[in-house]
């Protein structure tokens, strides 16, 4: 109701019963008991408990400037989980987490997450057991001994821990330095990378406070699943992950009881056959036990498109994008001129302005311009660069880090640094002083202002977090892309979520960033925000296969971005395509209840590699039963006729292209109490789907039938969509999208073809 009106406030207090009393029967006696707080001390308002009918009336009062519903609101915290929709409970006990899906929150401790990486710190807070149940009886995991770690180190909530080093061993001809002997590694479980712990409390971090990166992002840190069971694989080390050792974890992995597994690692792209790599090797045979794998696509955005790796069907891949938090460090010119710059400096620059140097004029005498231009190692002249601001430049192949280079420039006595990033990733990063990443046309911008003024001087503002940054999400300018390399007619990657500029958990220990909490991006760090999502679905959903899980998450994904335009890719702006960005935005509460699911066993999985060229032989050694390829190619299925939440066809000749799907009825009426939806317990509603398309340009779309009715849980329905050229696409893949919907819920498909 704005400013106080009176310096008493008891006369406030009075005035806001009078006017609470305006939308009651009975007036003051009813106001003083539906009255929750009276605001009359710094401004004048309440808060009170009414109908949606009294709010509306009240709204209308005069003087009232605005009613509004009263929600729960957190500390600013780890973010990308408030950002995909996902609210935390206000509580700070263990007992309040109540981050869940509908009918998730008993189930999430039946779920136990595999986390293949460079292992846990398992003091971390994120990792407490406090008031969690037993560990399930079916887990038959262990707890391995190592360097530093002992099997008092897991607990309910890290139910296992294995370390795996024998490939690693082989390919380097010899044991590998531990930590105690002055190596990079903690010979055992222990991360001594912060990666993998990382990783691993996005996924089911539990609820801590007082989460920052010194300072940066400060406010409480969860997962995803903060309930959920978490076993620790360490695949990986400062020597690299290799793939025997990638094979033998899953082996566990799959024994051990797992229901999720999350690799945020993968090959070089191009990635060429699936049974070449143990990633995909190893996620098909979790797929035949029914444990859904998460990957990461990959950071290899700024290469030529087919970027993406980690592409087999059975495999949810997933990109990276930004949210709507930034950390920003503004530079200020002498002309007053401000950017807006990425950084996670934690230092101060003392004093006002300082002069501001061009490093390619600062070159040391054994040094060209270009080297030091680059701030490239040992090229700057000490006596040049003393107490300045230096203008660096960041290209996209340089062989020095961008952290690196803010080292170099500090060491020569510079005050602070502008680097100007030719990618323009918005990658913040941790620099060793006062210093800012901008894109190339601010880099233009600075370089003009130096040029044309005698004395220039600028200063670096600290680094702030700022939230509600629009637009957002965009897909990061590093995550890889489509198409899929190995087979273009099926969809890769699967899905994007944040992963630029996360705040999760770190090893203490960590030989690269000492500290409790870091901020890091990668499609590393959006690959455990989908595991996440997982093992709420799985929670909710026990019963659904790893396809019903995969499709729920593909088909309820969100196109636009928080300003309602579509979603958008960095670092120029264009808007997204399913090589962007798959089906597109993660989208939790959505997931939950998708209505239809595009389901595939093992058998769907089978059919496609005959299709994609596997013969039967091989097919019955990776697969261990007696599958049987059609002898001939034209006797096979298409692979565009694998049952996908997507449609890809990448050879669209002069005919009609049918491609044949199926979709499972999975919605239930809200009476549905039971913690799974199930063919004994769901209570269904008879319901009509109805198909719209927009046809990707040049195409013409139709489905047949356009209209699928259904009456029963888990009830199947087929139908064709024939894809029919009318324009030439000119060798590029153009996009459209099919949706099915009975008017509450959207079942989306994005097409992408090309002539």
């Amino acid at each position: 109701m704005g400013h106080r009106i009176h310096d008493d406030p008891q006369v406030t207090c009075d005035h806001n019963h009078q006017v609470l009393s305006s939308v009651f029967q009975n007036g003051y006696d009813q106001a003083k008991e539906s009255m929750v707080y009276s605001y009359k001390h710094g401004f004048r308002g309440f808060s009170a408990r009414l109908s949606q009918e009294q709010a509306f009336d009240l709204s209308k009062k005069d003087g009232v400037v605005v009613v509004f519903p009263s929600m729960p609101r957190q500390l600013h915290t780890t973010h990308s989980w408030e950002f995909l929709g996902l609210q935390q409970s206000q509580g700070l006990n263990p007992t309040h987490e109540a981050r869940s899906l509908p009918h998730s929150s008993k189930q999430q401790s039946n779920v136990i997450v595999g986390v293949l990486d460079t292992g846990i710190w398992p003091e971390s807070s994120s990792f407490s057991d406090s008031l969690m149940p037993p560990v399930p009886s079916r887990w038959k995991g262990e707890c391995e001994a190592g360097e530093l770690f002992n099997a008092s180190h897991c607990n309910r909530k890290l139910v296992g821990a294995r370390y795996y080093l024998r490939g690693l061993a082989s390919e380097m001809g010899g044991p590998l330095a531990s930590a105690k002997d002055g190596g990079l590694d903690y010979i055992s479980p222990r991360d001594a990378s912060g990666h993998g712990t990382h990783t691993a409390s996005t996924v089911a971090g539990r609820y801590v406070t007082d989460a920052s990166f010194f300072g940066l992002g400060k406010g409480s840190a969860v997962g995803g699943a903060p309930r959920a069971r978490l076993a620790v694989y360490k695949v990986c080390w400062s020597s690299g992950c290799f793939d025997a050792d990638i094979l033998a974890a899953f082996d566990d992995a799959i024994k051990d009881g797992v229901d999720v597994m999350t690799l945020s690692l993968g090959p070089d792209p191009p990635q060429t056959d699936f049974f070449k790599d143990a990633i995909s090797i190893g996620s098909f045979h979790a797929l035949q036990k029914g444990i859904v794998v998460t990957c990461s696509a990959g950071n290899n955005g700024d290469t030529n498109t087919g970027s993406a790796t980690n592409i087999a069907p059975w495999i949810i891949t997933v990109a990276a994008s930004s949210m709507d938090r930034e950390f920003v460090s503004e530079v200020v010119l002498g002309n007053k001129t401000v950017f807006k710059g990425a950084s996670l400096a934690t230092s101060r620059m003392g004093g006002s302005f300082a002069p501001l140097i061009l490093a390619s004029s600062a070159n040391r005498k054994n040094s060209t311009k270009a080297q030091a231009r680059d701030c490239a190692s040992g090229s700057l002249d000490p006596s040049k660069v003393k107490n300045s601001i230096v203008v660096c430049m960041h290209p996209q192949d340089s062989l020095d880090t961008k952290v690196g280079k803010s080292d170099l420039v500090l060491s020569a006595g510079g005050k602070g640094m502008i680097l100007i990033d030719q990618a323009d990733s918005g990658l913040a990063v941790p620099f060793a002083l006062p210093a800012t990443l901008l894109g190339p046309k601010d880099g233009a911008a600075i370089l003009s202002y130096i040029n044309s003024t005698k004395t220039p001087v600028a200063r670096i503002n600290p680094t702030a977090t700022v939230l509600g940054s629009r637009p957002a999400p965009q897909i990061a300018s590093f995550s890889s892309r489509g198409p899929n390399s190995v087979t273009p007619d099926v969809l890769k990657p699967d899905i994007a979520a944040p992963g630029l500029n996360i705040l999760a958990a770190w090893s203490p220990g960590s030989k690269r960033m000492p500290g409790k909490f870091n901020i890091i991006s990668g499609t590393s760090m959006a690959c455990p925000h989908v595991a996440g999502v997982v093992a709420l679905l799985k929670a909710a959903h026990p019963s659904w296969s790893p396809a019903a899980l995969k499709s729920a998450i593909m088909t309820t994904a969100l196109t636009e971005d928080n300003t309602r335009s579509p979603i958008l890719t960095l670092p120029h702006g264009k808007v997204a395509n399913a090589f962007d960005y798959g089906s597109g935005h993660v989208n939790p509460r959505r997931a939950a209840n998708p209505g239809l699911v595009y389901d595939a066993g093992p058998g769907e999985f089978m059919a496609y590699l005959c299709s994609s060229g596997y013969d039967t032989k091989l097919l019955q050694k990776v697969t261990g039963d007696k599958s049987i390829c059609p002898s001939s190619q034209s006797a096979r299925r298409p692979i565009s006729n694998l049952n996908y939440p997507a449609i890809v066809v990448s050879r669209l000749g002069g005919g009609v292209a049918a491609t044949a799907a199926s979709v499972t009825y999975v919605g239930a009426s809200p009476a549905r109490k039971n913690s799974d939806y199930s063919a004994s317990t769901a209570v269904t509603t008879p319901t009509v789907f109805k198909a719209s398309v927009v046809a990707p340009p040049g195409i013409r779309v139709r489905v047949v039938p356009d209209e699928l009715r259904f009456s029963s849980y888990m009830e199947r329905r087929a139908f064709n969509v024939e894809l029919t050229s009318v324009d030439h696409t000119n060798g590029r893949f153009v996009f459209g999208w099919l949706t099915w919907s009975n008017g509450r819920q959207r079942v989306r498909s994005p097409l992408a073809v090309k002539t």
